[in-house]
């Protein structure tokens, strides 16, 4: 639905570190980097970019595609290990609809980030 978003982060350094970290099980990486950011993705396309900034917008919640309920484990395990805060452990989300697995970390900034995989478990 979307190209790309991008949002400001009070410590770019952290959040840059906190995003890798936490998204490399969704195989997102390092595409570009310079005095106005960072750009992260896959497959070499920045789809998320980073600013620093001292404004202090309202959180955000992001939520990243998975492939498969493993990556949505991984993610969450990874998030945890990079600083994120426990917003909702991987599992089922039946209220939304039968197959949404998720899970959800709170990073840096306060944003609630998430993987989800809405296929049916293998």
């Amino acid at each position: 639905m979307f190209d790309h978003i991008g949002f400001g982060v009070s410590n770019l350094a952290q959040s840059k570190q906190f995003f890798l970290e936490a998204l490399a099980p969704l195989k997102v990486t390092l595409v570009m980097e310079g005095p106005y950011g960072v750009g992260i993705g896959q497959n070499n396309k920045p789809s998320l970019w980073l600013f620093e900034t001292q404004e202090r917008p309202a959180h955000l919640h992001l939520a990243f595609v998975a492939t498969s309920r493993v990556e949505v484990d991984a993610f969450y395990k990874a998030a945890l290990a990079a600083g994120g805060k426990d917003n909702g452990a991987p599992g089922l989300r039946p209220h939304c609809h039968p197959n949404y697995y998720g899970a959800f970390v709170i990073g840096p900034d306060g944003h609630n980030v998430e993987a989800v995989c809405h296929k049916p478990e293998a």
